[in-house]
């Protein structure tokens, strides 16, 4: 299930864009949105808002890449980050048991990244800037600390999802115990 959204900075005046089109498509992004809305070195940051023209070469045809963020810092370093699992910044390799399909797209997701990630490069170089790409381990060295998400319960409220570290014990009922 993907985990997706919109964000409402507490500091709208940093935002690059629309503060009411801000979109995470991902846990990740948000908790990185966060950090970015409370950073006092962010000058201004915005999601999806750069559109960089690509070259897919397995269809060989020009896409558009929307670049998950532009941070702008205090000492005017200005950064095009791409928020991605670990897993899918690695070349797939083919297990025994993985059906042919699942290895086919992991193989075209990773090229797809790769055209566009070769493309940010370029256009990054032409405008002075850097192109990253973050992923889990990235972002938890910069002290992100990643958002668990509301879990729906049947009645409609909402609570935090179960995690190894806040789940209680079930307490067992005595079996010779009576009700009063």
């Amino acid at each position: 299930m993907a985990f997706k959204g919109k964000y409402r900075p507490k500091n709208p005046h940093k935002v690059i864009g629309d503060i009411n089109e801000i979109t995470f498509r991902s846990s990740w992004e948000r908790s990185l949105m966060v950090w970015l809305d409370q950073n006092s070195k962010v000058i201004s940051w915005g999601s999806e808002v750069i559109v960089i023209p690509y070259l897919y070469k397995a269809d060989n045809k020009i896409h558009r890449y929307f670049v998950d963020f532009i941070i702008k810092f205090e000492g005017g370093e200005i950064l095009l980050v791409e928020v991605k699992p670990n897993k899918q910044t690695q070349q797939p390799e083919k297990k025994p048991k993985q059906s042919r399909n699942k290895y086919l797209k992991e193989s075209l997701t990773y090229i797809k990244n790769q055209n566009k990630w070769e493309a940010a490069k370029s256009y990054c170089e032409k405008q002075g800037w850097v192109f990253c790409v973050w992923d889990e381990f990235h972002l938890k060295s910069l002290g992100i600390k990643l958002y668990k998400p509301l879990a729906k319960l049947r009645n409609g409220r909402t609570t935090r999802r179960k995690t190894k570290s806040n789940t209680a014990p079930k307490v067992r009922r005595n079996a010779t115990s009576t009700k009063s």
